[in-house]
């Protein structure tokens, strides 16, 4: 059985965070999902809904076994715990591959490292982009 991880933020759930699951569940057998947790999200705005309840969203869509949130302090903990095959990372998500696939192999964790593939908008105007849906929301509301 091929056990699969895939991590990331999933504020405010989006078609290119069903495509990002759906692809890395084609990755194996097993799909297990970790959210990260507020307070360790530092690369963008932190996320607007609570980790319990993004991790809960998570695990309801159906190419999820099983969603957790992310350890305090330690990305690489629950990876090290749930000794995965894959990692899969998102399409456009800010991680190096090679710096992952280095820490994999200092902690002696023989996982591969592959991407999602892309998520092209299926019309004009679709928003596949946490950010860009809390500006639209902002600019709309603006209006009223």
């Amino acid at each position: 059985m091929t056990h699969v991880i895939a991590q990331g933020t999933f504020d405010l759930l989006h078609p290119g965070h069903v495509h990002y699951l759906r692809d890395a569940a084609a990755m194996g057998d097993r799909l297990t999902v970790i959210v990260a947790r507020r307070e360790n999200v530092t690369h963008k705005q932190p996320p607007v809904l609570a980790n319990r309840q993004r991790r809960d969203v998570v695990a309801a869509l159906g190419a999820v076994d099983d969603a957790i949130v992310g350890h305090p302090e330690d990305i690489f903990a629950p990876i090290e715990e749930l000794a995965p095959d894959v990692i899969a990372l998102g399409h456009d998500q800010h991680h190096d591959e090679a710096a992952i696939a280095d820490e994999l192999a200092r902690r002696g964790l023989d996982c591969e490292v592959r991407r999602a593939s892309a998520c092209e908008p299926a019309y004009e105007g679709e928003l596949l982009s946490t950010g860009r849906i809390i500006d639209r929301i902002l600019e709309e509301r603006s209006r009223s």
